[in-house]
């Protein structure tokens, strides 16, 4: 049985995902930050372990309880968990940049950095990230949450060629706008200019259930994707960045 730990299991893409995989025959180590969350996650028949990615003590202790539930041998790692700030740049303090890549990119770090022996010592594993659409196209009022998830994809990208003589994978899935609580969780910086997706995304917005098959691809593929671009405006997104010159984009993405 393969042993798969999860962060940020308390709703979403991380309890869908839990719940899953569970049901495919995976050992699943569920993780969230809140006591309540983790028993609701422990009555739903999960091992647990209680996680803070913006606090370094917390994220020692969680990877050192997986550590100890799995003796040591892990297959795969979905760094999923993560929170937006939004609002202009010129709203934002240092601190609560500090607190966006805290918990999106250092926590997600460190995790790794720690988890990773567990499965170098069997040179077998998967390192999976839900990164996002803006961590491809970056668009106003997104700022922070934007280059959290940038600075995920360049450190995803780097971490695979480094593991790239391993037998150990890492992909991205990268979603467009899906039905989670990730929206009413946002920290609005300006409670007078709230940042919201446009009347039109709803057209194109998925359930969370929509990760599943490239999930699923990425921990079961015996050569799984770099990146998986999950909704239509992810993927055209990435299209139109690649070949339409950059002041056309800024004119796009400024709804001009």
């Amino acid at each position: 049985m393969r042993t798969i730990f999860i962060t940020g299991c308390s709703s979403g893409i991380g309890l869908i995902s839990a719940l899953t995989l569970k049901q495919r025959g995976y050992r699943v180590i569920a993780s969230c930050r809140k006591i309540s969350d983790q028993q609701k996650l422990i009555d739903q028949g999960f091992e647990t372990v209680l996680l803070d990615l913006d606090d370094p003590q917390s994220v020692t202790q969680a990877a050192n309880e997986v550590l100890n539930l799995t003796n040591g041998k892990l297959y795969a790692l979905f760094n999923n968990a993560g929170f937006g700030v939004y609002g202009r740049l010129n709203t934002i303090s240092r601190e609560q940049l500090e607190s966006q890549f805290s918990t999106n990119f250092f926590g997600v770090h460190q995790l790794t950095q720690l988890l990773l022996p567990a499965m170098l010592a069997h040179n077998e594993g998967r390192i999976i990230q839900t990164s996002s659409i803006v961590g491809v196209v970056a668009t106003p009022g997104r700022g922070a949450y934007s280059a959290s998830k940038y600075a995920l994809e360049a450190w995803s990208d780097v971490l695979r060629l480094e593991l790239a003589k391993t037998n150990i994978k890492v992909c991205l899935i990268e979603p467009g706008p899906l039905k989670t609580d990730f929206s009413a969780n946002v920290n609005q910086t300006d409670k007078d200019k709230i940042v919201k997706n446009p009347p039109i995304a709803k057209r194109f917005t998925l359930p969370a259930q929509a990760i599943l098959p490239y999930l699923i691809h990425a921990l079961e593929h015996a050569r799984p994707k770099i990146r998986y671009r999950v909704t239509m405006v992810t993927k055209l997104a990435a299209i139109a960045k690649r070949l339409l010159p950059d002041r056309l984009m800024d004119k796009i993405l400024q709804n001009k």
